[in-house]
């Protein structure tokens, strides 16, 4: 495991052009150089795990789902016994695309929309329209089966690899995933999923989410009022190996000593905002709970503390799979980071996720998705996982304050990278570590 003390620059970076130095610089070209991004294209995107779906998009046999990556297109179909296969969405014809988007492939079946060509949902070839006019050696039913894709699966999630040698999925997330396997978080399923496409790199977009220390400009309603006298080192930062990361509090939550006070109302005010906010990591229901308790606890007692055990005896009698209080609490308003591009900021029995990649082939474009995860009653889970749209940055009717405070600090940092008076990015020793963290284990699958 990698310490926020470790200084060493990336081993092996020979030919990769802006390669890290060490990890408190990063050249900006890495940001919107064609070079670079072609590289990223060749030696990133086609041999790393990514998180190409939610397993409720694609809940019953036949269910497809497209997941783009800069120039690439695979296809994730839920087979009859519930397991999942991807294959590289080609035909095997002239190359057409086989599937677009999401939906469901009909009677079981893969089909061209160009000549009619067929395969089962397994890959396998099952129809070849005007066959008679083939060679034989063109049409063998081993060279029209369609190419599979690595595929596994974690935290209610289906991962592609594009590399036949691959290491596993679990010896790729390692140590992060299991962080988040405490608190529960695949039992968490959709609440609402949204998506931004953004004016910048994609590195730029995820950077604003790994670390903790933006919230006393960027979300000053956060602060309960104490502007620059808000912490800025109430949150530890660590770094792992794979490029993996997490950022959480100094102290746990459900007991008392949390610096941000332990008063019933401060508490519910800054439990209120976070909900109104974004919906997200704090829902109404647990707005509920804790109001529940607004005249239950005598003063003088640690309201918080109380309010978190309540919200653990209403998951109890509600059939809600929240785990019993373990150390993964400390979690809580904090945030894990997945290598290349994903993010988990857990929250009680729910969870912010991020989710981002590149866009139309452009260096300086990224899509940008918003999930809110929470945890159903068992028996009580919801049906299939959709995408609610593609919103604008600044939509105040789809996006809460949160997000749209978040984004509008992204492209304005792209453009400013451009300056040219701006040549590279200083990151702090400690708080800022997840970044070069991130960057240092891009730059060992560049040098690859």
């Amino acid at each position: 495991m990698m310490t926020n003390a470790d200084s060493g620059v990336s081993e092996g970076v020979g030919g990769v052009p802006f390669a890290m130095r060490g990890p408190l610089h990063v050249p900006v070209e890495r940001y919107y150089d064609r070079g670079f991004f072609e590289l990223e294209k060749r030696k990133l995107w086609p041999k790393v795990w990514q998180m190409a779906c939610r397993l409720e998009e694609i809940p019953s046999p036949g269910d497809f789902v497209e997941y783009e990556i800069c120039d690439q297109s695979i296809l994730i179909v839920r087979q009859d016994d519930l397991s999942i296969k991807a294959f590289h969405n080609a035909c095997r014809h002239r190359g057409v695309q086989l599937g677009k988007g999401t939906g469901r492939m009909p009677k079981g079946q893969i089909v061209c929309p160009f000549h009619g060509w067929r395969w089962n949902i397994d890959g396998s070839s099952s129809f070849v329209y005007g066959k008679e006019g083939f060679e034989p050696e063109c049409v063998r039913p081993e060279d029209l089966r369609l190419p599979e894709v690595k595929v596994d699966i974690w935290g209610a999630c289906a991962w592609i690899n594009m590399d036949p040698e691959a290491r596993p999925l679990a010896e790729a997330l390692a140590p992060a995933a299991q962080l988040l396997d405490a608190i529960g978080f695949a039992n968490m399923r959709v609440w609402w999923w949204k998506e931004i496409i953004l004016r910048s790199n994609w590195k730029i977009a995820q950077e604003a989410f790994h670390e903790g220390w933006h919230v006393m400009r960027t979300h000053p309603q956060l602060t309960m009022g104490m502007g620059e006298d808000y912490p800025v080192d109430n949150v530890e930062y660590t770094t792992f190996e794979n490029g993996h990361a997490r950022f959480q509090g100094r102290f746990d939550p459900t007991a008392g000593g949390v610096a941000e006070g332990r008063g019933a109302d401060q508490f519910l005010e800054r439990s209120t905002t976070l909900w109104e906010g974004q919906d997200a990591m704090t829902l109404k229901r647990d707005i509920d709970v804790f109001m529940g308790m607004r005249n239950r606890v005598p003063p003088g007692e640690d309201f918080p503390t109380a309010a978190i055990a309540a919200l653990f005896e209403y998951w109890q009698g509600a059939g809600i799979p929240v785990p019993p209080k373990n150390e993964g609490v400390r979690l809580w308003g904090g945030e894990v980071f997945l290598f290349p591009n994903f993010f988990v900021l857990p929250m009680y029995g729910n969870a912010l996720c991020y989710r981002i990649r590149p866009h139309d082939d452009d260096p300086e474009c990224c899509r940008f998705e918003i999930f809110s995860l929470t945890t159903y009653p068992e028996g009580h889970e919801p049906g299939r996982a959709h995408l609610m749209g593609r919103f604008e940055p600044d939509d105040a009717e789809n996006l809460g304050l949160i997000p749209r405070q978040d984004v509008r600090n992204i492209e304005r940092q792209q453009r400013g990278l451009h300056s040219l008076g701006f040549t590279e990015l200083r990151l702090a020793t400690e708080w800022e570590s997840p970044i070069s963290n991130m960057h240092i284990e891009l730059d060992r699958y560049l040098a690859r």
